[in-house]
């Protein structure tokens, strides 16, 4: 998945940078994401820490996403599902390091909006059919709600559901295709924001805060 134009990998000329010893998955990937040679090393070890959680064999299942973002590897979390759909690129039932870091890519802070609002148009598709319909719209309403510790009565709930359809579904067909939704939010930056990690402007300084949860479980 390709998460912006590609360009040449990036590397000052600090001791400590060492492009030379990268492997050529390494700068395969700096060239065609955001992240340096040095960021997707750092990646690596994140990569590894994760993927050695619950099941040892150097791929992240569902449960070592879910145990490193929530401290639970058994929780039920739509939200959840939809992120592990999104970054299991070749659909084979884990994640490999190449699809860790081409998904990440997504939500650098120097993605361009136009690759976040797709992305996030494919969270809200449900059931991938290309439109987001209304169910599929009060289903996350409802796991962001729940993930937030929010609990809205049911006629607050409808009431959002039925404003969001009413701005975003310009052609009135009752769903929601890629090109309304991103209309929409580029008149509605902030629901964008969720789709951009600040942390991976500097990841070889200090990882996440969920990797160091992971941790306590390895």
């Amino acid at each position: 998945m390709g998460c912006g134009p590609s360009k040449r990998p990036k590397e000052s000329a600090t001791p400590e940078a060492k492009p030379s010893s990268a492997s050529a998955e390494h700068l395969a990937l700096a060239s065609e994401t955001p992240f340096t040679v040095s960021e997707v090393e750092s990646l690596y070890e994140l990569f590894n820490k994760l993927s050695t959680s619950v099941i040892k064999d150097a791929l992240i299942h569902k449960e070592e996403l879910q145990l490193a973002l929530f401290q639970n590897s058994k929780k039920n979390n739509l939200f959840l599902d939809r992120m592990f759909d999104l970054f299991d690129i070749k659909r084979n039932g884990h994640i490999e390091f190449e699809e860790f870091v081409r998904s990440l890519a997504v939500f650098h802070p120097k993605t361009p909006d136009a690759v976040k609002a797709s992305y996030a148009f494919k969270l809200y598709d449900l059931r991938q059919t290309g439109y987001i319909e209304r169910v599929e719209l009060k289903e996350m309403v409802l796991a962001l709600l729940s993930e937030s510790e929010l609990n809205l009565s049911e006629d607050i709930v409808e009431m959002i559901v039925d404003k969001t359809f009413a701005e975003v579904d310009a052609k009135g067909e009752g769903r929601i295709d890629e090109e309304e939704w991103k209309d929409y939010v580029a008149k509605n930056p902030l629901m964008l924001k969720n789709m951009t990690l600040p942390y991976l402007m500097d990841i070889t300084t200090s990882f996440p805060s969920f990797v160091l949860k992971g941790e306590a479980h390895d």
